[in-house]
């Protein structure tokens, strides 16, 4: 089955998240008409339960059939790898801990962290957390966070970014604009922040600003509904925030990436013609899919991508602010390595181990 140019162009802006540890029909399909410029891992992408010789030989198979079937020998390979429970690689990679119990340790956890990932094929880490752990009720960032405060936010991040980038991994901060004082988990519903710019700029934004200074490539937005700012949408959807905060205020030139458009915060909302047309308005570049939340299915990635073809076939897209995304993307692209799955040696690994205990002590 052909499809229209203007749908598979849906592919230079789509981070898609794969089925499991083989492509099914499904993934081949999708994969192959839509050319993803990004796929999203997650543990159902890695065998768990056997040697590490031959996980490690199953996943890079799976990225090898990605390739095939994207057509691109360049591609984001992609992982949430923070440490403390967001961490989806079997073991022996190491476990480190949350990012809040680091300290001073951030910089050569960050290298040590990146070694393990070039060792895995994967090029862009979503991370650092550069939200403030500044809600003890937030029930999704809490220690995932570097610090309580914009200062030790800031700081922890800062190093944490440092040692990815030194050691090749692309970095991207999360969650802009700040999702560390929400009180509900914006996987489950769409959190709501009581937030003037004021309060954006004396604390949320610190650690975001400390980051664009270091040149960070990417930025996460929070599907979250800041009411005193923009009471109409979440920030993946707001010029306010993304264009006239981030771009104009914050000066970031950088890719702006969507969080998990299955997140139920927003899921609904990308189900609505002309949504995505408001995303890419918004300032979104890229967008991701995980398909790991709602259903594995892939008709909301499809709807979606008609959703973009149809806003460009009726104007309500506009194509230079498409080209103005896809650009970005490249550009960014074309400076991404891309490692081969290659095991770790025994000393690697025990060092790392070492690490990750005197973390916590």
């Amino acid at each position: 089955m052909s499809i229209s140019p203007q749908l598979q162009s849906f592919g230079n802006h789509l981070i898609l998240g794969i089925s499991g540890t083989t492509l099914n029909d499904d993934d081949k399909r999708a994969l192959n008409e839509l050319k993803p410029i990004g796929v999203i891992f997650f543990a159902k992408n890695f065998l768990d339960g056997v040697p590490y010789p031959v996980w490690l030989e199953k996943f890079k198979n799976l990225i090898d059939e990605v390739r095939q079937y994207t057509e691109r020998d360049s591609i984001f390979t992609t992982l949430d790898h923070e440490g403390g429970r967001v961490v989806r690689t079997p073991l022996p990679i190491t476990r480190f801990p949350h990012a809040y119990l680091l300290r001073s340790h951030s910089y050569e956890v960050a290298k040590a962290t990146a070694l393990e990932l070039k060792s895995l094929g994967i090029n862009l880490s979503w991370s650092p957390v550069a939200d403030i752990f500044s809600n003890p009720q937030n029930p999704i960032i809490g220690p995932r966070a570097f610090g309580i405060t914009p200062e030790t936010a800031s700081q922890g991040v800062r190093e944490y970014y440092r040692g990815l980038r030194e050691e090749g991994i692309l970095g991207s901060a999360k969650h802009f604009p700040g999702h560390g004082d929400t009180s509900t988990d914006s996987h489950l519903e769409l959190p709501i922040l009581n937030l003037s710019w004021e309060d954006l700029r004396n604390r949320e934004l610190i650690p975001f600003q400390t980051l664009i200074q270091d040149k960070i490539p990417l930025i996460m937005t929070a599907h979250i509904l800041f009411p005193q700012i923009d009471p109409e949408v979440p920030a993946t959807l707001s010029k306010i925030i993304l264009n006239d905060i981030l771009r104009k205020e914050l000066g970031f030139e950088g890719v702006i990436v969507s969080d998990d458009l299955d997140m139920k915060a927003v899921s609904e909302m990308f189900m609505r013609s002309g949504t995505v047309a408001r995303a890419f308005h918004a300032g979104c570049d890229l967008f991701i899919v995980s398909r790991n939340i709602n259903s594995s299915s892939l008709e909301r990635t499809y709807k979606i991508a008609e959703d973009f073809s149809a806003s460009l076939n009726n104007g309500s897209l506009d194509i230079s602010v498409v080209e103005a995304a896809r650009e970005r993307v490249e550009k960014l692209l074309q400076v991404t390595p891309q490692y081969p799955v290659s095991t770790l040696d025994k000393e690697t690994l025990v060092k790392n181990a070492e690490l990750a205990i005197s973390c916590c002590l």
